[in-house]
């Protein structure tokens, strides 16, 4: 499978591209998860913020959001389209946002809220939980972070 990935800073997010992660997010956060939140949070645009996308045949099928702030950057809106689940994509749109973070901010520390069932997907990355479970958006959360300096 021939995903052809991209990372964006937001000043170079087209409408269409826009529209097609609003569009992702909106299908599986909102409809399927069904979970009622407001997906335009205003942080898209903001700043150095970056957008991961994987498209395969022109259509829009993995996408992480990479927001930066003094200290940590925070990945989250880490999805994969209903149809290109079941083939590991899952890993490779994680390892591309951690090349993001490390070739864009080297050595910042890298923050995610994450479904709390996807914890030991997360760990393979060497995210660690650094919060309890949490309640968000009626979905079970824990916050993880990842120490991206180089193991001794």
């Amino acid at each position: 499978m021939d995903v052809i990935w991209y990372d964006w800073h937001h000043g170079e997010l087209t409408v269409q591209r826009l529209y097609d992660i609003l569009a992702l997010r909106n299908a599986v956060f909102i409809v399927e998860q069904t979970c009622l939140y407001q997906d335009i949070d205003g942080r898209d645009l903001l700043g150095d913020n970056r957008h991961v996308a994987g498209y395969l045949n022109g259509e829009l099928i993995a996408y992480a959001r990479i927001l930066t702030d003094e200290n940590t950057l925070v990945i989250g809106r880490v999805i994969v389209s209903a149809q290109a689940r079941g083939i590991n994509l899952g890993y490779r749109l994680i390892e591309q946002a951690l090349a993001v973070c490390a070739a864009q901010w080297p050595g910042r520390r890298i923050h995610l809220s994450a479904q709390a069932h996807l914890q030991k997907f997360y760990g393979r990355f060497g995210f660690h939980a650094v919060t309890e479970i949490y309640d968000e958006d009626g979905i079970p959360h824990i916050g993880m972070d990842n120490d991206p300096s180089p193991a001794q």
